[in-house]
């Protein structure tokens, strides 16, 4: 299938790639250059611009950063047409980036204007479920769009969810985030409590995730260094998902709590926490290291 990817940051790359390495013609486009270098280095061909690499695709596949970027590149912005006018009819689109659910429907209804089929895909597994194709898909659209999306889901994928109607993959995702980013802040706390005390974070660690405390951050993700090799805490909080990138899913949860009249006191705390981490400078860390607000100084 010839394939359009717009969006090659720490998980669109490696999802184009592994497109790519399942036989699928794929043309990706990213503002970014170094982005572009480091996939066209693996063998990916890249276009001048989205427009470009929409050019005669089946299936348009974006993992863009919030709302706005999503809605300019489809809708256009400052006078320009969007993306959608360039886009045949018939073709796919699959957004996988994490956005309000409203502008998820305010895109499909256009694309279905166009004779485009749509679907909010947004994804759960970090960077390193990205790179193994194992990440979890959880869909908004109709079943028809989501079978034809399938085979490509499951190049870059291990789990696929249909969780309801266009919007609903995207308010499935910002509840996992919600709960991501609470439970981030309470290993934290319970890891630099026990440190504190001169526990040794590996072996408190391991007592919790073995115990009624554990969780997917003691599990694969811890946000102390050198406890998981492979954790961003153990490559200087680079890579995988950022402060503000957790700040932006957290600030959506509470959009939605607030247009649903839904009690998240604990997701609203969270998300006052990681502005205050934000504002302090570690805006573009992974969010695990949200730790450092709470470890013993000095």
């Amino acid at each position: 299938m010839k394939i359009a990817f717009i969006g090659l940051g720490n998980m669109g790359g490696p999802m184009a790639l592994n497109l790519h390495k399942a036989g699928h013609t794929v043309q990706a486009f990213d503002l970014s250059k170094p982005a572009c270098d480091k996939l066209a280095a693996d063998g990916v061909a890249i276009a001048a611009s989205a427009t470009a690499a929409a050019q005669g695709a089946e299936a348009i596949i974006t993992m863009l950063p919030a709302s706005q970027h999503v809605e300019a590149l489809f809708l256009g912005s400052n006078g320009q047409p969007g993306l959608l006018a360039h886009i045949a009819k018939g073709a796919l689109v699959i957004d996988s980036s994490t956005i309000a659910a409203a502008t998820s429907q305010k895109v499909a209804k256009a694309a279905e204007a166009e004779g485009i089929d749509f679907i909010d895909a947004p994804v759960s597994g970090g960077t390193g479920g990205a790179i193994a194709g194992t990440l979890t898909f959880m869909v908004g659209g109709t079943a028809a769009a989501l079978e034809r999306a399938r085979p490509l889901l499951e190049k870059m994928g291990a789990n696929i969810f249909h969780a309801g109607a266009v919007g609903a993959g995207q308010t499935a995702k910002i509840c996992n985030n919600m709960l991501l980013g609470i439970l981030m802040v309470g290993t934290s706390e319970a890891i630099a409590l026990g440190v504190a005390n001169g526990l040794d974070p590996k072996v408190l660690s391991e007592i919790m995730r073995r115990s009624s405390g554990g969780n997917w951050a003691l599990e694969k993700y811890n946000p102390y260094p050198g406890v998981h090799e492979n954790a961003p805490a153990s490559k200087g909080y680079t890579g995988g998902f950022g402060t503000d990138l957790m700040l932006k899913d957290l600030g959506l949860s509470q959009e939605n709590a607030t247009a649903v009249k839904a009690s998240t006191p604990l997701g609203g705390m969270a998300r006052a926490i990681y502005a205050a981490h934000s504002i302090a400078g570690h805006g573009g860390e992974d969010f695990s290291s949200v730790i450092k607000m709470l470890q013993k100084q000095g």
